[in-house]
C-alpha cells in the first residue's frame, strides 16, 4: 500500500483531548478502508505564519499512514468538512521515518536547554518583569539633551 504523511491543523480553541478525539475518528476512516496509522504525533499549539479562518494559533499533529487512495481521499473528505480542521496537507512518501520527526527533535532540544538553564517552558527567554533587558536601566546621566525644536 502506498505511504503517508499527514499534517493537520486544528483550531486553537478545541482541547488537546478533542483534538486526539477527532484523529481517533480520522484513524477509524483509515482502518475502516483497509489502512493503519504508523506513528501519531502530536506536534502542540503553534502559532501560523499568517491568519487562517480568524485563527493566529493551531494544534498541529502529524500521521504517517500506510492505506489506500481511497481510504485518504474519505479521510480528507471528512476532514473538509469539519469546521475544527483550519488546514491539512498529505504527501506521499517512499517510506515513513519511525524516528522522531524533525519538529519532535527541535521540542526535545528545547527541553533540556530549558532544563539545564533551570526555567520553565512557558518562560519566554527575556528575563521577565516585560522588557526585553530583563534588567535595571542604565542611568541616562551620559546621554546628551535632545532638543525637538525648528533648529537646523
Amino acid at each position: 500500500m502506498p505511504l503517508y504523511e499527514h499534517v493537520l491543523l486544528a483550531r486553537q480553541d478545541v482541547t488537546s483531548q478533542q483534538v486526539e478525539t477527532m484523529i481517533d475518528t480520522y484513524k477509524g476512516v483509515i482502518e475502516q478502508n483497509g489502512g493503519r496509522l504508523e506513528k501519531i504525533e502530536m506536534w502542540g499549539v503553534k502559532s501560523l505564519a499568517y491568519r487562517i479562518k480568524k485563527n493566529r494559533k493551531a494544534h498541529f499533529a502529524l500521521l504517517n499512514i500506510d492505506a489506500p487512495p481511497a481510504a485518504i481521499a474519505e479521510m480528507e473528505r471528512q476532514m473538509q468538512i469539519s469546521e475544527d480542521v483550519l488546514r491539512f496537507m498529505t504527501v506521499r512518501v517512499e517510506d515513513l521515518d519511525s524516528e522522531p520527526s524533525a519538529m519532535m527533535q527541535k521540542r526535545d532540544r528545547d527541553d533540556r536547554k530549558d532544563r539545564e538553564r533551570g526555567r520553565r517552558r512557558d518562560d519566554d527567554g527575556f528575563g521577565g518583569g516585560g522588557g526585553f533587558g530583563g534588567g535595571e536601566r542604565p542611568e541616562r546621566g551620559d546621554r546628551p539633551e535632545r532638543s525637538f525644536g525648528g533648529e537646523g
